[in-house]
């Protein structure tokens, strides 16, 4: 979780410390268990498509975690995945970063 989102969810409880950060408005005990109607309502009000959905934020979060990281592991841990396969379906290689790669290399060949 990043540090905005920190900032904002505890923002959001208050000075409560102990609870539910989202509890139902039908029982005290109670909390949400899925986001997916209050992600609706917003993508509706957004006036966004509804092609996205919201499994699309997370494999956003995959795909960002990987690039800025490189650590397959450490997507692999905060997902959840315990198969390299599905872990890898994150992975995006893009060109330039192949074309990086090289040039780096050929650049420290050349210094050699």
């Amino acid at each position: 979780m990043s540090n905005r989102v920190f900032s904002v969810l505890r923002e959001r409880c208050g000075a409560r410390r102990e609870g539910w950060v989202f509890p139902s408005k039908r029982a005290e005990s109670a909390h949400l268990t899925t986001m997916a109607k209050r992600f609706r309502e917003a993508r509706a009000k957004a006036g966004l498509p509804e092609d996205l959905v919201l499994y699309c934020g997370r494999h956003d979060f995959g795909t960002r975690i990987l690039k800025n990281t490189g650590n397959l592991a450490v997507v692999m841990r905060t997902m959840g995945h315990k198969d390299v396969k599905t872990a890898m379906q994150y992975q995006h290689p893009e060109l330039e970063i192949v074309r990086a790669a090289l040039d780096h290399d050929a650049a420290a060949e050349n210094r050699a």
